[in-house]
């Protein structure tokens, strides 16, 4: 069975975690979320590997929420990962990190994001921002069929 209502959160900050996952419920997002802490993590949680054999790779999030700057595995190289695999390739990854560096945009950008978003610095505006994702890409988003 694929599972399209999970939002994947990859975030090794426990603040900004905690952040998100307020902002999710603030907004009233009802998705569960899987929250992985480092970029090792999110491939095996993607792929079925490591700690998430059982989890198994067919299924999906609807959406995944990608720090850029991640222990072990670059969130760059884990969206690069994601993009090179059949089965993953149209899952939805909003890079949401505090990096407002030309070189960060354009790279995720380039690696297949479809959306780039700056952590806003106050809770309100990052409530805001996380709010609208989490609306937009479980509830209004129609991604492709997945077999």
């Amino acid at each position: 069975m694929i599972d399209v209502k999970t939002i994947l959160l990859v975030e090794d900050n426990p603040d900004d975690e905690e952040f998100t996952l307020r902002a999710l419920r603030r907004a009233k997002v009802s998705n569960p979320v899987q929250v992985v802490r480092d970029g090792a993590e999110a491939l095996d949680w993607f792929f079925g590997s490591g700690g998430h054999e059982a989890r198994g790779a067919s299924e999906l999030p609807a959406v995944v929420l990608l720090d850029l700057n991640l222990p072990k595995v670059s969130g760059l190289d884990v969206l690069k990962r994601i993009r090179a695999n059949e089965a993953t390739k149209h899952v939805p990854v909003v890079v949401l990190t505090s990096s407002s560096e030309d070189e960060d945009i354009i790279g995720s950008y380039a690696s297949g994001a479809n959306s780039y978003v700056r952590k806003p610095v106050g809770f309100a505006e990052f409530a805001t921002a996380v709010g609208q994702l989490g609306v937009y890409w479980t509830l209004v988003n129609q991604p492709p069929k997945r077999a």
